[in-house]
This record gives C-alpha cells, sequence and structure tokens, in this order.
C-alpha cells in the first residue's frame, strides 16, 4: 500500500475537524502543476505545518483537477475548508497574492476523510525533512512507510460494512469496505470528462454548464459514477431531466414532440435532434452506460 503526507495549516483542518463530510477539497495554491503521487483509491494523509510535526487525519485520493476557484466553491462548498465563498477567497490570496482574480488551483479531491483526536496525532516519521514544503510519499516496503501506515490503520475509523459505493479502497492487511463519491467529485469527473463543454450544444462557458445525472439523484438506482452523468448546459439540462430530451443508446440525441406540443416553440432544440452527441469522452470508461441511458429513455423521456 502507498500513501502520501501532504502538508496542511491549522485552520483548515479545525474547520473541517467535526463536520462529518463525506469528501473534502484539498486544495493547493498553484494551478499549473500535477498531482501524480496516487492512484485512486490510496491514502492522502494531513500534516499541520511546523511546529506541529503530526499527522492528523487523511481520505481516499479520488481525483486530481485544476480548477477556477468559483467551480472549486461550486462543486465543495464548505468542503473546501471554509463557511464562505469570501473566506475561501481569502485563504487562496494568503498564498497566491490579491491581485489574482478567480485564480485556478490544485484539487486533490478526497473521500471518506477522517480527522484524529489531538491525542491520536501521530508523530512525522523520523525521515520527514522539516523543508517539505508540498508532502512525501510512504509505502509499506520500506521501515519509516510502514510504521507509518500502521499508525494510521491502528487510529483510521473503520467503514461500516453494510455501507455500498462505486470505488474499492485500497486494502492493507486487511479487507475494508468500499467508499462512495461524493456529488462534488461527480461534478469535477463529468467536468473533466467532457473537457469542460456541453455534451449536446458544447458550450464552453463554465458558469452555465452543469452535471446531469442520467439516472436522477433521486431515483433508488443512481450513482454518482461518471458513466451516470453528462455535462450540460443548464437549459439542456433542465430538458433533459424533465423528459423532453434524451440520448439514445447509440449516442444520437432525441427531442420529444411534446416540447411543442407543451409549449408552442422548442425550435433550438429540435435542431440537435437525430444528431450524433457532438462532445462525448474520449475514454470509453467515461462515457454514459447503456443501462444509464435505457432507464432514462423508459423511465424520464416523455
Amino acid at each position: 500500500m502507498k500513501a502520501y503526507v501532504g502538508v496542511t495549516d491549522q485552520k483548515w483542518y479545525q474547520y473541517l475537524f467535526d463536520k462529518g463530510f463525506d469528501e473534502i477539497n484539498f486544495w493547493r495554491p498553484g494551478g499549473s502543476s500535477v498531482f501524480r503521487a496516487l492512484e485512486a483509491g490510496e491514502l492522502f494523509l494531513f500534516k499541520l505545518h511546523a511546529p506541529q510535526n503530526y499527522i492528523v487525519g487523511g481520505g481516499f485520493f479520488t481525483r486530481f483537477s485544476i480548477l477556477p476557484t468559483f467551480l472549486a466553491w461550486d462543486a465543495f462548498g464548505p468542503k473546501n475548508g471554509a463557511a464562505t465563498f469570501r473566506e475561501f477567497e481569502e485563504s487562496i490570496k494568503k498564498y497566491k497574492g490579491a491581485n489574482d482574480s478567480n485564480p485556478q488551483i490544485g484539487c486533490i479531491i478526497l473521500s471518506a476523510p477522517f480527522f484524529l483526536s489531538p491525542e491520536d496525532w501521530i508523530p512525522v516519521p523520523a525521515d520527514w525533512k522539516l523543508n517539505i514544503v508540498q508532502g512525501k510519499s510512504y509505502d509499506e516496503t520500506t521501515y519509516e512507510g510502514r510504521r507509518l501506515l500502521d499508525g494510521v490503520m491502528e487510529r483510521m475509523p473503520r467503514v461500516q460494512p453494510e455501507e455500498t459505493s462505486e470505488v474499492p479502497s485500497a486494502r492493507y492487511g486487511y479487507s475494508m469496505a468500499p467508499y462512495r463519491i461524493g456529488q462534488g467529485a461527480f461534478k469535477v469527473m463529468v467536468a473533466d470528462a467532457y473537457n469542460r463543454r456541453c455534451a449536446i450544444s458544447e458550450e464552453r462557458t463554465l458558469p452555465v454548464l452543469e452535471a446531469a445525472h442520467i439516472i436522477p439523484f433521486s431515483a433508488a438506482e443512481s450513482s454518482n459514477a461518471v458513466t451516470n452523468g453528462m455535462l450540460l448546459r443548464r437549459d439542456i439540462h433542465t430538458l433533459f431531466d424533465q423528459g423532453y430530451l434524451t440520448i439514445s443508446t447509440d449516442y444520437h440525441i432525441e427531442v420529444s414532440p411534446r416540447l411543442k406540443d407543451d409549449y408552442g416553440n422548442g425550435r433550438i432544440y429540435y435542431a440537435y435532434h437525430g444528431l450524433l452527441l457532438p462532445n462525448i469522452p474520449t475514454k470509453v470508461s467515461e462515457r454514459p452506460s447503456v443501462e444509464a441511458l435505457e432507464w432514462h429513455n423508459e423511465r424520464v423521456y416523455r
């Protein structure tokens, strides 16, 4: 098993300590370098700034994405470690400077986060250098890595076995239950899969784009898997959710005749009818699932 220890500040940790969120955004002020230290399901641990040289919690790495601050707030809100967007912006300006308008930040998205009480804090490994600014990787093949992982597993709360989710966690000496992908991670994964462009109109203006569930979030069969999502312009999203528009299992757009019958218009939307979905994820594993599309066609489409 592999783990990464990332450096954070007391204020971020303290705000999130007792919130009970299902996911959090461990953000970095730099918006250019990509985080490649972990694979999905591996452990990301938090270490406070010196002189508090302790590991105080962690979570399961889900995804990394570089996002503008407004999109990070839209996806995660207080799960960014701040009560309001203004406080979030102020925290970023502390590191990036006041003149950087709507900056890009690195977002390390973590699921099933846990926060240790002070009596359970873990001293940093003996090979930790005090001049480390961002973090350091560890794994079970080294003495210090094994000691660290043993300490974390002794203190980490177990996920209840009756809970289910889409992503299996990393394993270390015993079987752990999988963890859930949260709504924020879903929004980011869908936006990235569609290259931040509407699947149907190819609109690129981020504030009007939304991650749509194919099987509605309210349905028992729904999930936050990227294969149950599409990035849609807000008006198209509304029509999709209300059943006036759907996507066939071979990825063609269908617009219901009911749209004109019910509202006496819809010309701009009928222009899409019959077209092959113009913007579809490059990765086959991120494309809408046939099962989800069938569900929408049969139960939602008018």
